[in-house]
């Protein structure tokens, strides 16, 4: 059991090196933490983008930054970035369902777009300080779409494939197709992650009895939602409720330590930051408790909300 690695999925707005950081300081669990993507956006990376793959910014834990790109220009110049930061680990994005970046042929809209898709990964080859891994989905409108691809991928030197059996079109609506992850996993020659809505336990178990041979599971929402999920597998036992809550606790409080420490808005900016949290966070703690956190309008009604939902979670 302890053979099956589990990596933190990258989210925008959710992930970033405050959450990594405090997660792994209080939770752990997790070989892996991913950056959420970087991009090249008016020729340029963005400065919070920067700041947020920073080598200081993201020890002692392992953090693998994720880049998405459309072309051999963009690639190298964000595999040159991540070079430079001393980064030997690297993550490519061809799975991004979002319309925003896939009108640019980026993300899983690249798997429509072959032979784009294969000059690009070429690169990979030019920079061999980096071992790069590829975070990818069955195809932007059609399953046969990885087809064309994984030939191409599985004579590639990656650390490993992580898969996301939906369509790039379906965004995160319907249910993964299992069936085309499993013709994948036998098809597949990389050593090979599973990624899509494990949200509990039981299911990441089912996933990895179903198929022995991955190398592991990347979660996102889920360990959003459930931050001890990781450690409990990795354990194999159940944290204490008692426990459990100071854990809570502890990590709560290093988020906002860390956000404000980073953020320069004022109380607003850190208010509003901190209520992101709970789009995914203990989506099964009391609702009345619940709609105080995320109704509060100032940051000591804020603290007063979260401090009696996890005295009583």
């Amino acid at each position: 059991m302890n053979d099956i690695q589990i990596h933190l999925a990258p989210l925008q707005g959710y992930t970033d090196a405050v959450y990594r950081k405090a997660h792994a300081s209080v939770f752990g669990g997790v070989d892996a933490y991913y950056t959420p993507f970087v991009r090249i956006d008016n020729g340029v990376v963005r400065s919070k983008e920067l700041r947020d793959i920073s080598r200081v910014n993201n020890l002692p834990h392992c953090v693998i930054p994720q880049l998405i790109a459309s072309s051999v220009d963009e690639f190298t110049c964000l595999a040159s970035l991540f070079k430079e930061e001393g980064y030997t680990r690297a993550d490519i994005n061809l799975g991004c369902p979002f319309p925003k970046q896939t009108r640019l042929n980026r993300g899983s809209k690249l798997l429509a777009l072959p032979e784009q898709t294969f000059e690009i990964l070429t690169l990979v080859n030019d920079f061999s300080s980096i071992n790069f891994s590829v975070k990818m989905r069955i195809g932007w409108d059609d399953s046969a779409q990885f087809e064309k691809i994984l030939p191409f991928l599985n004579e590639l030197p990656l650390s490993h494939i992580t898969l996301h059996p939906r369509l790039g079109t379906q965004q995160y609506k319907g249910k993964p197709d299992m069936s085309a992850f499993e013709q994948f996993y036998h098809a597949c020659s990389q050593p090979l992650f599973y990624n899509g809505d494990i949200d509990n336990l039981d299911l990441c178990t089912e996933i990895i009895d179903r198929f022995p041979l991955i190398a592991g599971v990347m979660i996102g929402r889920g360990l959003l939602s459930y931050p001890w999920m990781a450690v409990e597998y990795k354990s194999g036992k159940k944290i204490e409720q008692g426990e459990r809550r100071k854990m809570l606790i502890d990590f709560h409080e290093l988020l906002y330590e860390g956000y404000a420490n980073q953020l320069e808005g004022g109380d607003h900016q850190l208010l509003s930051k901190l209520k992101t949290i709970w789009d995914y966070f203990l989506p099964d703690s009391e609702k009345k408790m619940r709609k105080k956190v995320i109704k509060s309008t100032s940051l000591n009604n804020y603290r007063l909300s979260v401090s009696s939902l996890l005295a009583d979670y």
